[in-house]
C-alpha cells in the first residue's frame, strides 16, 4: 500500500497538478500513447509507457510512491501500444514502424515478433490454457495472432476497417474499428469471431475496456467516444436496460446554451472493485460506479489533456498521462509544455457505491 503523504508533498512542490498526485521522474519527451503496469506474477510494481518520441520507458514504483527509471528502448517510429507477457519477463511494443517487438527485460534485448502492412495500433498478450500468443490490430484492417518464436502469424483475421482500439481479458477480446464497428472474439480453443455489432455511440470511438461480473468472468465492455460519452455494453444482456450510455468530459458551465465536449481518451477498470476510470481531452479524470450508475470522484483539470490511464494489478495505484492529444490540431501544440505521468493512491476512492 502506498503511503498517502509522499504523494501530496512531492507533487505540490514541483508540478502543476491540482490533485497533488505523485510525479513520475524522467517522463517521455512527446505525447504519451500507452501505459501499462506489470502483472501480478512479479512482486515489484513496474510501469511501462510508450510515446510519440519513439521510446518505451520502464520505471519501478516503490511503496513510498517514488519512481526509479530502470531502462528505455527505442523503436523505429512512434509507439502506439505496449503490453506485458503474463510472467512479467517481457514487454511487447507496437507502433508506426508497422512492427511489434519483444523486449526481454532480463537481458535488455529486443527482437521483432510481428509485422503488418500499416502501423500497429494495439497489442495484447493472450495466455490461454492451451496456447500463448500476441494479438496485434493494425490500420491495415487485419487482426493477427503470433507465436513469438515464429516469423509468420498463427492466424490472421480480416477486420471491416482500421483497428482503432482493442482489449483482451481471456477468454474474450473486443476490437473497435473505423466506421464504428465492434467485433467480439472468443479465445477458447482458438480465436474466432463471436459477435459483430455497430457502436451505440454516434461518433467515432477511441477506447474500449472489458469488464467482469461478480464471478470475475469477462461479460461486457465500456466504449469511449470523441463526443464525451461512454457506452456500457454487455455481450449477452439479460435485459435491454442493462446497456446504457453516459456523458462525461464535458464543460459544466454551458456558455450561451452551448457545452464544450471533449474526447474520452482512455478507460480502465479496477481489478478489485470493478469500478472504472475515464480520462479525457478536458484534462480531467473521473472515477465511476457503472452498477450504481454514478460518479464516485471527479478531478480538477490539468493544463493539458489526459491521454492514457492504468491501474496496477492490486488496484492501489492509478497512473495517468498528461500530454497533448492533438484534439485541437497542430496550431495548439505547445512545445514548452512538459509531459507528465502522475500516480495516485486510489483504492478507497474506487470502492463501489452500491452494495457488492
Amino acid at each position: 500500500m502506498f503511503n498517502q503523504s509522499p504523494f501530496g508533498q512531492t507533487a505540490a512542490q514541483s508540478v502543476p497538478n491540482p490533485m497533488k498526485d505523485y510525479e513520475v521522474t524522467s517522463p517521455p519527451d512527446d505525447s504519451i500513447s500507452c501505459l501499462s503496469f506489470s502483472p501480478a506474477t512479479i512482486p515489484q510494481n513496474f510501469l511501462i509507457a510508450g510515446s510519440w518520441d519513439n521510446h518505451v520507458r520502464c520505471w519501478e514504483v516503490e511503496q513510498t510512491g517514488r519512481t526509479i527509471p530502470k531502462s528505455m528502448q527505442t523503436c523505429g517510429g512512434p509507439v502506439l501500444d505496449v503490453c506485458w507477457s503474463d510472467d512479467g519477463t517481457k514487454v511487447f511494443m507496437a507502433g508506426c514502424d508497422k512492427q511489434a517487438k519483444a523486449w526481454d527485460l532480463g537481458s535488455n534485448q529486443v527482437v521483432q515478433v510481428a509485422a503488418h502492412d500499416a502501423p500497429i495500433k494495439t497489442c495484447h498478450w493472450i495466455k490461454a490454457p492451451n496456447y500463448s500468443c500476441l494479438m496485434t490490430g493494425s490500420w491495415d484492417k487485419t487482426l493477427k495472432f503470433w507465436d513469438t518464436r515464429s516469423p509468420n502469424p498463427i492466424l490472421s483475421l480480416n477486420l471491416p476497417d482500421r483497428c482503432y482500439c482493442a482489449d483482451v481479458d481471456y477468454p474474450m477480446a473486443v476490437v473497435g474499428t473505423a466506421g464504428r464497428q465492434i467485433i467480439i472474439y472468443q479465445l477458447e480453443g482458438k480465436p474466432e469471431e463471436y459477435k459483430r455489432t455497430e457502436s451505440p455511440l454516434k461518433y467515432q470511438h477511441r477506447c474500449v475496456a472489458i469488464f467482469k461480473d461478480k464471478k470475475k468472468v469477462p461479460t461486457g465492455y465500456a466504449l469511449g467516444s470523441v463526443e464525451g460519452r461512454v457506452a456500457i455494453q454487455y455481450v449477452n444482456p439479460t435485459s435491454p436496460k442493462d446497456n446504457f450510455t453516459f456523458k462525461c468530459h464535458r464543460s459544466t458551465g454551458a456558455l450561451n446554451g452551448f457545452q464544450d465536449i471533449y474526447a474520452v481518451n482512455d478507460i480502465a477498470f479496477h481489478s478489485v472493485h470493478g469500478t472504472l476510470a475515464t480520462v479525457g481531452s478536458d484534462g480531467t479524470f473521473s472515477f465511476w460506479d457503472k452498477d450504481a450508475r454514478t460518479k464516485l470522484k471527479p478531478s480538477e483539470a490539468m493544463e493539458q489533456p489526459i491521454t492514457r490511464c492504468a491501474f496496477n494489478n492490486s488496484g492501489q495505484i492509478f497512473a495517468y498521462a498528461v500530454s497533448y492529444d492533438w484534439s485541437k490540431g497542430h496550431e495548439f501544440y505547445n512545445t514548452s509544455k512538459k509531459n507528465y505521468i502522475f500516480l495516485r493512491s486510489c483504492y478507497d476512492e474506487l470502492k463501489p457505491r452500491s452494495s457488492p
